[in-house]
């Protein structure tokens, strides 16, 4: 991905010269005439650098780079001014620019300048991508994605945080809106040069088997511990751990989280050892700690411990400026692995989907543009196409994530197997094929939902 910048000078000749020789050797460029636009681009574009002259007729380029710092902008800054001398040079640097050039400068100089910078800056920007489906966050294997204010104040969080490899973070939010996925950018984007990053589900493990996973055991601990092993916080010694679902664990088990927080040190089941380790711990939850502390079900003092740094991920209906975003990402992942092609969503299909409330969230979401890429026989995904309750029926406040009405599954499947069979015109061995069951499985499902072989 090539490095983008955000050019901010008020000489159009400057602008232009410059905007087209960095375009000329592949760098992605915004431009700006005036401190004004040049914040506002700043905050759409998410620039790696940010080149900013001093002198413009409706703010100074100080009052600019101020503001940079104050939205937590990961951009590298380079200062360009053709009024130059030593005290503005050191203010420059001071307020955090990398680069200070002085006018009249060739446009080689410029570009050396840009790599320096970009190159420095690389630990603090590197996710952070601008592309035809918006901003995002990315890496192999996962993708934050999304152009809303609150996704953007997302990535700002991350990149704050990501300053320092051992702050403990809390992610808060509903289930299915990408708490992993910001565990992992701020993983990513922090400087791990050995380390591991580690995760596992409080909710999934008995208490137990969870304290044996966490801290590791001795051989002959107990019955089946043929040989020692390690443990979590052991592999993550220089990296992370990510503890999804904090909320679930048990009340003992908070008590030696606690001391990992704040000694720094651990037992394993069965030794009597302090085995140190250093990682970052980052926790998430869609459930409300305080009110738990508060209710003796989360130990108060884990609580501020694990209270560092907050990052509260949005539900999907309140960045709505996200969907199509998502929508359109989706459907070009999924198509590739079921061998299609799409042009896109009809206009129908994208209100449907705005119209939504999503109590699942992005995952939801995920779950409804596949479902469609299986049924849509053409290259346009319609209306008809989104297996999705109807607006009217009860919004996402009233939703429970961890007790979903499961009628509502039931009512799903069925609306699937009849739309793939209306679209295969009861072809029973294309429609099992298009579900990925057997036929028997689907003989079974349609005697059993009552439908129209």
């Amino acid at each position: 991905m090539a490095c983008s910048v955000l050019l901010v000078d008020d000489e159009e000749s400057v602008r232009t010269s410059i905007e087209l020789y960095l375009m000329d050797k592949g760098y992605k460029v915004y431009t700006a005439a005036t401190g004004a636009e040049g914040l506002e681009k700043l905050d759409r574009f998410l620039p790696n650098v940010l080149l900013v002259d001093l002198k413009m007729p409706d703010m100074d380029g100080f009052f600019v780079i101020r503001e940079a710092q104050k939205r937590n902008s990961a951009a590298a800054i380079i200062v360009i001014t053709g009024h130059a001398n030593i005290e503005k040079a050191v203010r420059a640097t001071k307020m955090g620019a990398h680069q200070f050039i002085e006018k009249p400068f060739s446009l080689s100089d410029i570009e050396h300048a840009i790599r320096q910078a970009d190159g420095s800056n690389s630990c603090r920007h590197h996710l952070l991508l601008v592309d035809e489906h918006g901003v995002r966050m990315a890496a192999p294997g996962w993708t934050l994605l999304g152009i809303s204010d609150a996704m953007k104040d997302i990535y700002r969080k991350i990149m704050m945080v990501s300053q320092s490899n051992q702050s403990t973070v809390l992610i808060q939010g509903e289930s299915g809106t990408g708490k992993e996925l910001v565990a992992r950018a701020i993983f990513e984007s922090s400087q791990h040069p050995n380390g591991k990053f580690v995760d596992i589900n409080c909710a999934a493990l008995s208490e137990t088997l969870l304290e044996a996973e966490l801290f590791g055991y001795e051989k002959g601990a107990f019955t089946g511990a043929i040989e020692t092993r390690k443990g979590l916080f052991g592999a993550a010694h220089g990296g992370a751990i990510f503890l999804d679902e904090i909320g679930e664990m048990p009340l003992k088990l908070q008590a030696k989280l606690l001391r990992v927080l704040e000694e720094k040190s651990f037992k394993r089941v069965g030794g009597i050892e302090n085995i140190e380790v250093t990682c970052r711990v980052i926790a998430s939850t869609n459930r409300n700690l305080w009110e738990m502390a508060q209710k003796g079900e989360f130990r108060r003092d884990l609580f501020y411990r694990l209270d560092v740094f907050t990052i509260h991920m949005p539900p999907l209906r309140e960045r709505p400026q996200d969907i199509p975003v998502l929508s359109s990402y989706f459907l070009r992942q999924l198509a590739k692995s079921c061998n299609k092609r799409f042009t896109g969503f009809s206009p129908t299909a994208i209100q449907r989907l705005m119209d939504y409330q999503w109590p699942g969230n992005v995952r939801e979401l995920r779950n409804v543009v596949e479902r469609a890429v299986i049924l849509a026989p053409g290259c346009t995904i319609e209306e008809d196409h989104l297996v999705i309750r109807p607006a009217a029926e009860p919004q996402a406040a009233a939703w429970d994530a961890r007790n979903p009405p499961i009628e509502s599954l039931e009512a799903m499947e069925k609306r699937l197997i009849s739309r793939a069979l209306q679209e295969t015109n009861g072809q029973k061995a294309r429609t099992a094929k298009i579900l990925g069951i057997n036929r028997t499985t689907l003989w079974q499902k349609i005697k059993r939902y009552g439908l129209t072989a």
